[in-house]
Parts: structure tokens; sequence; C-alpha cells
């Protein structure tokens, strides 16, 4: 008879625990994204994350300080009403028409040298002015308001509250096993930092770079609901190449490398074109 190792033995045993533990304490709740099909986690009420998303946003644009750009504001105001549209049609065509109402749309621009943007769950849209200069005309700002757009439509800030739900008591759960098994403290303290290293780089990680993708895929199809030409991003994502230095291993960043994402969008971008066209011909 072959003895099985006792640290073998211990992950064996700690692995059915979670199991069952995990499988008796919360039942799995999943839902689809619309767009690409993909299979999510959904354990968090997605009203509850609006409600708070919407008391941060006020607390944001209170702060400020906004721009007095007139003009930059108004483009802003202006490509997120024709986004915001074209989402909303994006829903009713994948038979969520139900959903619309939950987003109360707002369009900002933050007076910041920081290059960024953002879309909260419930429709709440801040850019930073620092981002214009790669965005450079209307269509790069559509770029940009569809991809983030495209974040709240396929309720990714829901799926990563349940992924980090999920992952904090699977952590509870197997510091609860190792007692129960009577694991030395040292063993239980390496256990669970492995547990965290792992859950880190196997799930949240991955999952992250996933939603980039999948909202780079969803935008290019509400740019092109929208009336805008799709063909515009993937030179946008260059442009932002350029400012990308020292960046992590794309194994350890929350973003697909840029290579990676610009062949990606090439990959999806006839499909979004067929679609702009037909805007263009009606």
């Amino acid at each position: 008879m072959t003895k099985i190792p006792l640290n073998n033995c211990l992950f064996f045993r700690l692995k059915t625990l979670v199991a069952l533990l995990l499988t008796l304490a919360l039942p799995t709740t999943c839902a689809t994204v619309p767009g690409t099909g993909r299979s999510q986690l959904a354990l968090v009420n997605e009203q509850e994350l609006t409600t708070l998303a919407a008391n941060q946003y006020s607390e944001m644009i209170k702060r400020g300080p906004l721009s007095t750009n007139p003009e930059q504001t108004a483009l802003i105001k202006k490509v997120g009403g024709r986004i915001s549209r074209a989402a909303e049609n994006f829903l009713r065509n994948n038979g969520l028409a139900a959903e619309i109402p939950a987003y109360h749309w707002e369009f900002n621009l933050i007076e910041s040298d920081q290059i960024n943007a953002f879309c909260m769950p419930g429709g709440k849209v801040a850019f930073y002015s620092g981002i214009l200069p790669y965005t450079r005309d209307e269509t790069g700002v559509a770029v940009v308001m569809g991809h983030e757009v495209a974040h709240a439509i396929a309720h990714h800030s829901r799926e990563r509250a349940s992924q980090a739900t999920m992952t904090n008591l699977s952590g509870n759960i197997l510091n609860f096993g190792l007692g129960i098994i009577g694991a030395s403290s040292l063993t239980s303290e390496a256990a669970l930092t492995a547990y965290g290293l792992g859950s880190q780089i196997g799930i949240i990680l991955p999952f992250s770079r996933s939603h980039e993708s999948e909202a780079d895929r969803i935008g290019l199809t509400l740019m092109a609901l929208a009336g805008y030409d799709p063909a515009a991003t993937a030179p946008f994502w260059e442009r932002m190449s350029t400012i990308d230095t020292g960046a992590s291993p794309t194994f350890l960043s929350t973003h697909p490398s840029n290579a990676q994402r610009i062949a990606n969008i090439k990959m999806y971008l006839p499909g979004a074109k067929n679609l702009y066209q037909m805007t263009q011909n009606d």
C-alpha cells in the first residue's frame, strides 16, 4: 500500500472541506454578459452598488474641480449622450430592456492631469482632462466613452465585488478548516499565504484583464451604434501605449498588454465596421 505524503493528504482534506462548505454556504448565482455570452458571477446586488456609486460620484463631483472649458465639457456631454443611447439600444437588442431604467446617465469633465476616465454602475461617467490630448477629437472621446460605458452595462463592478465576496468567504472557510484538522500554526500560515497569492494571480487579475478585453469588444459595438467609426479604436490605444512605460508583466497586470489589446480589437473590428456602415446607410 502506497503511503500518501502528509502534505498531499492535508491538501486533499482542505480542498474537499472548502468545496463542501462553499456548496452548503453559498448558492452559485450567475449572469450572462450581453454581446459576448460569457457567464459571470453575480452574488452582489446591483441596486446596492448603483446607490453606493451614485453617492461616491456626487461627493467626487463636489470636490472637482470641474472643467471650466465650455467646449470640452460640451463635447463630453455630447458624446456621452450618443453612447448612452447606443447602450440602451444595445440592451434592448439583447433582451435586457428591463435594465434600462436603472441607468441615470451623468457626464462630467474634471480638470486634472490624470489620464483616465470611468463609468460607475448606474451610468455615472467622469472624464479627466488629462486624457483629451490622447483622444484628440470627438471620435477619440467616443472610443473611451464606449469602453467605459461597456464596463457598466456588462456589470463588471458587480462581478468584481462578487469575486471578492467569494474569495473572502473561501479564505474564512479555509482558516476554519485548518483549525478543524489540527494543522500547525506554521502550516496554517503557509496555506493561507499560498491561498491569497493564488487567488490574486489565478482569479482576480485574469478576470480584470478579461473585463478590459470585453469592454473593448462591447465598446466597438456601442461606437458603431452611436454612429462613430470604430476604426479609430486601435489608433487611440497605440497613442496610449506611448505613455505606458515601466508596465508590469501582463500576468501581474489588470490590463492586457497593449499589443494584445490592439490585436483583439482588430479581430473584432470587421463586425463593428459592418454595423457602423449599416448606421450610415439608415
